[in-house]
């Protein structure tokens, strides 16, 4: 999804004109950045934290030649997801477990049978790579 597109699925949304959404989209993004820019973080409760990391000079090594190189010190953007949103992203998969604990201890009477799993299914087999026949040997012929 583009800038155009979320604020048109925005404007839509909430019914309101696609210009005004872009004015508060931009609002926005102006805000955060000279925000972080200055240091300070800004964290959007549910979505999203905003913050500038200092990362100070370090030695490294080149993993071609292994030799000790000199890194820098630099700036960089950390754009971390919350809580709300990781879980709304990924499923929410923390919050079926309890439901599920929750409807065993309502129904304690009943003895269900053993629910059946689905066979695992097996990646399939990788070939070997072909092998190379070995070279023939040259002979003269008479």
């Amino acid at each position: 999804m583009n800038r155009r597109e979320l604020t048109n699925a925005v404007a839509q949304h909430i019914g309101a004109e696609a210009k005004e959404v872009e004015k508060v989209l931009n609002g926005f993004t102006e805000v955060v950045t000279q925000t972080v820019s200055r240091g300070e973080q800004v964290a959007i409760s549910g979505f999203a934290k905003f913050a500038r990391v200092e990362r100070a000079a370090r030695m490294g090594r080149n993993p071609a030649t292994g030799e000790q190189i000199h890194i820098k010190a630099s700036k960089k953007a950390r754009i971390t997801p919350l809580k709300a949103f990781k879980d709304a992203v990924l499923g929410g998969a923390k919050k079926a477990a309890p439901k599920k604990a929750a409807a065993k201890k309502a129904a304690p009477a009943k003895k269900a049978a053993p629910a059946k799993k689905a066979p695992a299914k097996k990646a399939p087999a990788k070939k070997a790579p072909a092998k190379k026949a070995p070279a023939k040997k040259a002979t003269k012929r008479r």
